[in-house]
């Protein structure tokens, strides 16, 4: 339950309540909010995702001055990407919004200047042949990644935990792990969470979690499909 609230899947948790006939605490009006922020920010749609965040409290983003950096860096790569992907585009736009936004901001962050210039690399080398520390910025990852780190902003705002106690559990795990396969202790190559449709290689199952199950709100009629 507490990791369904935390990130942000309302008709799974409803089910679950339902099913283990407990009375949930959160309000799923505000699980919802942070659905729709993510899922913004999943599309690409990075204005609507910092208007809505701004509607919660403009608290959120004026007093995380990285955070704010990243949205803003992110919403120029969407810039860019739409520029790149037609023969001709209009990369006017971008230049425009990086010179706006983001330049002003730059200099009083090193990370900061150096996010820039990389971003604004995007413009000069082909999008097909892109070093890999440039090709990542075009990935979903990175979107992924700043609706995660949007995501704990808001729950901190409002007074719940950062991360939900599973999450911190296989945190704890993976450090275990580490400790001890750096005290040459004998493990097997991959150690397996037991997550049902756990995949070699990706963190602990959960990112195959969170993409069976990243659609359930988008259509909100997908409440007996999820694999929690």
């Amino acid at each position: 339950m507490d990791y369904l609230i935390n990130e942000g899947y309302p008709v799974a948790a409803k089910n679950f309540a339902s099913e283990a006939k407990i009375q949930p605490t959160e309000d799923f009006a505000s699980i919802q909010e942070r659905v729709e922020i993510r899922n913004a920010i999943h599309q690409g749609d990075i204005q609507k995702a910092i208007e809505k965040i701004n509607d919660l409290g403009h608290q959120i983003l004026d007093s995380n001055a990285e955070l704010h950096f990243s949205l803003l860096r992110l919403q120029l790569v969407e810039l860019i990407r739409t520029a790149i992907a037609t023969p001709g585009g209009d990369i006017f736009p971008a230049i425009a919004f990086a010179r706006a936004e983001l330049a002003p901001r730059a200099p009083t962050n090193p990370k900061f200047l150096d996010d820039l210039e990389s971003t604004m690399a995007l413009l000069i080398f082909p999008s097909d042949d892109l070093a890999p520390s440039l090709a990542v910025l075009l990935e979903p990852s990175l979107r992924k990644r700043i609706a995660n780190d949007v995501n704990e902003a808001i729950l901190v705002s409002q007074g719940a935990r950062r991360e939900s106690k599973i999450r911190s559990l296989v945190r704890l795990r993976a450090w275990a792990e580490q400790k001890a396969r750096e005290a040459k202790k004998d493990l097997p190559s991959h150690l397996r969470l037991g997550l049902d449709n756990e995949v070699e290689g990706q963190n602990g199952g959960h990112d195959t979690i969170m993409q069976e199950n990243g659609g359930e709100d988008a259509n909100d009629g997908n409440d007996g499909n999820e694999s929690i």
